[in-house]
């Protein structure tokens, strides 16, 4: 079964320096209203972004990110929508561009860790999604080309499920 994820964090270190900051997607209650913080970005900029996933319906809060990590062959975190380009997305009008930072031990990307570089004003939708992929038949499924499949044929193209996808406003300035 899928682990409860209630709230996605995305942390922003500006590469050049600067102060961090914090963009959530919360839905504590799992009622399906969440408070979703819009990402504001300095054009130009390069963001070293790492990402979080919370359980808040457990007291004290459940940081599900470890055990993402400790099953990193069975993850991959993916970033498409209007505002971004990268290897899930091929967006024309692209405000930043995603890079992945880290992988799992076969050297596929994983995506708790990435680069994100501003490169163009305007403001668009991003999407990030977790999907767990678990072994079929002892055999593993997460391969090097899921973020071309989701370019070329959205999540749907994956193998497994989706653990969680959020929505977050980007704007470049």
């Amino acid at each position: 079964p899928n682990k409860v994820m209630t709230t996605v964090v995305l942390t922003f270190i500006p590469a050049e320096g600067g102060e961090a900051f914090v963009a959530r997607w919360a839905d504590p209650e799992a009622d399906g209203d969440p408070v979703i913080d819009p990402i504001t970005l300095t054009n130009g900029e390069t963001y070293e972004v790492s990402v979080a996933f919370l359980n808040e319906l457990e007291l004290p809060v459940e940081d599900v990110t470890p055990e993402i990590r400790s099953e990193e062959d069975e993850h991959q975190v993916f970033f498409f929508g209007t505002a971004v380009s990268g290897p899930s997305s091929d967006s024309a009008d692209a405000l930043v561009e995603q890079a992945y930072d880290d992988a799992d031990a076969d050297g596929f990307p994983l995506g708790l860790e990435n680069t994100f570089s501003a490169v163009a004003a305007g403001s668009g939708k991003m999407t990030v999604v977790l999907r767990h992929m678990p072994t079929v038949n002892g055999e593993t499924v997460k391969t090097a080309t899921l973020a071309d499949d989701v370019k070329s044929g959205g999540v749907t193209a994956l193998p497994g499920g989706t653990d969680i996808q959020v929505d977050f406003d980007v704007t470049v300035e």
